[in-house]
């Protein structure tokens, strides 16, 4: 079974991700300082990435 057309990508590059995994938030936070050793990595803050 094929894919339909309007679900391929265009140029076959795919585009920036707008969501972080769990582990590059917490290497981001780290990177920053305000990440705090032996805390829990689930419910960590939002972070905006850096470009």
């Amino acid at each position: 079974m094929s894919k339909h057309n309007s679900l391929k990508l265009k140029g076959g590059a795919e585009g920036k991700r707008s969501v972080m995994k769990r582990f590059e938030r917490v290497k981001l936070l780290k990177a920053r300082g305000q990440w705090k050793e032996g805390r829990s990595p689930i419910g960590l803050p939002k972070t905006k990435g850096e470009d």
